[in-house]
């Protein structure tokens, strides 16, 4: 198996715990806190590719893991799917959005919401099969990702064709992954403090004009 060893001296210790990829012996978490970040960054990746797409002359590339439409589900709501029912460990995400990395270098192919579910599927499916001891097969993987068994066997050897079957994660490679996605962790944490404190501003100052109106009124 291609499992990581997670336990150095580098400092990048840290980085693993605040992202969930390893416990720190006070229990574990449901949720692990890397698909926060990592389903940030995909998203701002295809909103900036269908932007491009649509305000350029370049054309889309079409490959097998294009759907006709773009699924329901969200991609953080497709990430937390396959974490809840796969039971991979987290860090399969991390080697999962390295997979991805490759595969778009390996080919002209744009990340946009017509093909990131089937990549997203399929990156972690062959993540768990070589980081994890044990795994599902690509029956449940497919019910998990909402596609056809048949349509999964065809993405998983198309992927690894396309990327020369190279699976192989170094921890040097892993571990700058996961920096990128702490910073990514926290700009999104910074975000939403402060949309809470302009929420809490807004609020306040609209309950102070409220209070001013009814003051006027009842004179």
């Amino acid at each position: 198996m291609g499992t990581l060893a997670l336990d150095n001296e580098n400092g990048s210790s840290d980085v693993f715990l605040s992202l969930g990829l390893k416990t720190s012996g006070k229990g574990v978490v449901k949720t692990p806190r890397v698909l926060s970040p990592l389903s940030s960054i995909l998203e701002r990746s295809v909103q900036r590719n269908e932007m491009l797409l649509e305000t350029t002359n370049i054309k889309e590339v079409i490959t097998i893991f294009h759907g006709l439409r773009a699924p329901p589900l969200s991609i953080r709501q497709y990430i937390d799917r396959i974490c809840k029912y796969s039971g991979c460990s987290p860090s399969c995400f991390v080697v999962a959005q390295i997979y991805v990395d490759r595969y778009l270098k390996c080919t002209e192919v744009h990340l946009t919401s017509f093909n990131v579910h089937r990549l997203l599927i399929t990156s972690v499916m062959l993540a768990a099969k070589f980081m994890d001891d044990a795994f599902f097969n690509n029956a449940y993987y497919a019910k998990v990702g909402g596609v056809s068994t048949a349509e999964l066997n065809r993405l998983e050897m198309k992927f690894l064709f396309t990327i020369d079957f190279r699976l192989q994660v170094n921890l040097e490679t892993f571990t700058k992954y996961c920096s990128q996605l702490e910073k990514e962790a926290a700009g999104v944490q910074i975000e939403r403090s402060i949309q809470a404190c302009g929420i809490k501003e807004n609020w306040s100052q609209s309950k102070k004009e409220d209070s001013t109106y009814a003051r006027t009124v009842a004179r």
